[in-house]
């Protein structure tokens, strides 16, 4: 396929449902029409299949699909080559890998479904990248070979000759409680099963977790939860710790305690990760940062290592300089209002949109007891 034609195309496999429509898409396809094998899909098949080598681009298929299935995307200049892993036909696929450093913290940023979480477990060793072959995986001696003259040709040595341990702080805490081997278990008496490094009361203190080492884990609450996890990581020996999207559920003062324990890990020979969608805890928590965009759900693309401003302002141009690439059609900018004339107007707009929509909402006393934890809410409305 010539490089200025490169597109991929997505099936969605919880839509696709050929045993319910016409095959519509098959029947409108030009290709097909002109007696070549395009698309390729019967009553009977589970999903179809569509030939990304003799797509046309045409988007027929797109508007005719009845469940809104289909998806083609035309890809950026430059990527053919650098392809690191594609779950299978007519799926998301992943350009390119972050870089990690020993000694220093490895910031990621971007959309959801980007490649982010797909990545750490690349980096991990839980998943062999399989360079875009998903019918026939390369051998590492051929990933080595694709990642020959860069950083990762290193990690990845390291990575298979040292037998290093990697450790992912999930990005789903909530799937934690509901885990029956591990919804039972005493936050307490886990934590000190593990604690591998003797550092288990500084990690308590750090990350407050005092007041629920009685409890069980699937009565811990989202940022409770949190810091558990992100303590039962840090306790453990590793030397690669990686953090799914350490801040989520936490308030400000948490996100700050939970950025320096994530820190305090940092060793000469050792590697930090992080996913953030919060800038700011990615600002203090970072010491370079790498930009993934793309089309959620479809493809994902990693940029070079940039600085933590760099990186974070190129994240909210939505343009990235080095390689004149616009991977969003508007810049991310902030409202700042400068003067009074300003701070009346914002003021009125304010209170029309009050007046426009009035409310009142009335609560009753209420008590709640989970285990040892009791609250009680006075009446009140809002």
């Amino acid at each position: 396929m010539e490089e200025d034609k490169l597109r991929i195309a997505i099936i969605n496999p919880d839509k696709c449902k050929p045993k319910k429509c016409k095959q519509e898409c098959k029947k409108t396809c030009p290709v097909n029409k002109a007696g070549k094998n395009c698309i390729e899909v019967l009553p009977t098949s589970v999903i179809c299949f569509i030939s990304e080598t003799l797509c046309i681009g045409c988007g027929l298929c797109v508007k005719k699909c009845p469940f809104e299935a289909i998806k083609i995307i035309n890809l950026p200049k430059g990527l053919s080559q650098e392809v690191t892993h594609r779950y299978g036909a007519n799926t998301f696929k992943l350009h390119r890998l972050p870089t990690p450093r020993p000694g220093e913290v490895l910031g990621l940023v971007g959309t959801n479904g980007i490649g982010k979480s797909t990545a750490l477990k690349i980096l991990a060793g839980n998943l062999q990248p399989n360079l875009g072959n998903y019918e026939s995986a390369p051998a590492w001696k051929d990933i080595l070979k694709f990642f020959r003259g860069s950083e990762l040709q290193n990690y990845f040595t390291k990575l298979l000759e040292n037998n290093l341990k990697a450790l992912i702080k999930v990005q789903y805490v909530d799937s934690i409680s509901k885990d029956p081997k591990i919804g039972k278990v005493i936050v307490g008496k886990r934590l000190a099963a593990i604690d591998k490094k003797g550092i288990l009361p500084e990690v308590i203190e750090a990350l407050d977790l005092g007041s629920i080492l009685e409890r069980e884990v699937q009565h811990l609450s989202g940022g409770e939860l949190q810091r558990f996890v992100i303590g039962l990581t840090s306790i453990q020996q590793a030397d690669i710790y990686m953090f799914d999207e350490p801040s989520s559920y936490l308030d400000v003062k948490q996100r700050l305690k939970a950025a320096k324990m994530i820190r305090s890990l940092l060793a000469a020979d050792n590697y930090v990760i992080a996913v953030e969608h919060d800038l700011s805890i990615l600002d203090y928590l970072s010491d370079f940062i790498c930009v993934l965009y793309g089309n959620p759900g479809a493809y994902g693309v990693v940029t070079m290592p940039y600085s933590v401003r760099e990186g974070i302002n190129i994240f909210l141009a939505g343009f990235i300089p080095t390689e004149n690439m616009r991977f969003r059609d508007d810049e991310l900018t902030f409202k700042v209002v400068e003067n009074d004339a300003d701070k009346e107007k914002a003021a009125k707009e304010e209170e029309e949109k009050k007046v426009a929509k009035p409310t009142n909402w009335r609560y009753p006393e209420m008590t709640k007891t989970m285990g040892a934890f009791k609250i009680s809410v006075q009446p009140g409305q809002f």
